[in-house]
């Protein structure tokens, strides 16, 4: 079967497109950033002859910290977002009105995370403001990612993104930056339904070039947050802490997704989509395994780690 060019699969999913748009306008309740932030908290900085930011002014953990940085430099890179889904979508039709919409939702994420951050002194707002403008300089590039591929990836970004804001909040063990995240996380629910259900859409309009694209995001799939400073480092401190880990990432993010698709039981595939879901099916059972072995050196460092501290 010949794939279908991006304006075919355009036009062939508009209709669902602007069905899921209506839908999402109609559940989507209005929320104030300014409601979730603790003015009363704030005080000014040097500059204003305040007092300088020191680490025994946070009330949080390193850790916390860390996941609270990544979370909030991952929102920040909203404008090059948005020019990657605008050059995907395009500004015609459903299509244009839910790119601007997502990015006029999407926008508010920052704001509140970074205002509870800069009234509670939760983080070094230099360090901060410089990692912004850092990773807002690099950018978010899909090297022009097609259409289908696009829509696959932003599924499992978008949830992803809602679980790590959602234990980030809980790892905070602070309620108002609970409520803040678990505000946010439900924006991100809702943006990963808008896109699954397109996907979903997609596997039977082109079903063999939508497994294509939906194996190749597994393969390659990387959080947009991977330009800030030391993501590395950071991404590996909340995966020990258990904030976002291969283990969540296989149970949480992929596996219900690739269920709600319905992926293994799809029928109409042709020789190419066949061997896509061969090779999906492979990549998800070495991700299982791989997230397995990292679950246990983890119980087996935690394990050491207590035992030093009670000998």
């Amino acid at each position: 079967m010949a794939a279908l060019e991006s304006a075919q699969l355009l036009a062939e999913l508009e209709p669902t497109v602007a069905e899921n748009l209506d839908r999402h306008l109609a559940i989507a309740d209005e929320w104030m950033p300014h409601e979730y932030v603790p003015w009363s908290l704030g005080r000014d900085f040097a500059e204003l002859g305040g007092d300088p930011w020191e680490v025994a002014q946070s009330q949080l953990s390193p850790i916390a910290r860390t996941a609270l940085e990544v979370n909030l430099l991952t929102e920040d890179n909203l404008p090059s977002y948005h020019r990657e889904i605008d050059r995907a979508f395009g500004r015609d039709s459903a299509w244009g009105t839910w790119v601007n919409r997502w990015t006029a939702e999407e926008g508010r994420h920052a704001f509140c995370i970074r205002d509870y951050l800069l009234v509670t002194r939760g983080v070094d707002p230099v360090e901060l403001e410089r990692a912004r403008m850092q990773t807002m300089e690099t950018g978010y590039d899909t090297v022009d990612k097609p259409l289908l591929n696009v829509c696959a990836y932003v599924s499992f970004q978008e949830l992803a993104t809602r679980v790590s804001h959602r234990n980030t909040g809980r790892y905070t063990e602070e309620p108002i930056a609970e409520k803040l995240l678990s505000r946010v996380a439900k924006d991100e629910n809702l943006h990963m339904i808008f896109y699954r259900n397109i996907v979903a859409a997609a596997l039977q309009v082109a079903p063999s070039q939508t497994m294509r694209a939906v194996t190749d995001e597994v393969l390659d799939f990387q959080m947009p947050g991977n330009v800030i400073p030391g993501f590395t480092r950071k991404a590996v401190a909340m995966a020990k802490a258990g904030i976002y880990d291969l283990r969540i990432h296989h149970d949480d993010i992929v596996t219900p997704l690739l269920r709600q698709w319905g992926v293994w039981e799809l029928e109409g595939l042709d020789a190419d989509g066949e061997a896509a879901r061969d090779e999906l099916a492979l990549a998800v059972s070495a991700l299982d395994t791989e997230a397995s072995r990292f679950v246990e050196r983890r119980s087996e460092a935690a394990a050491k780690k207590a035992a030093r501290q009670s000998s």
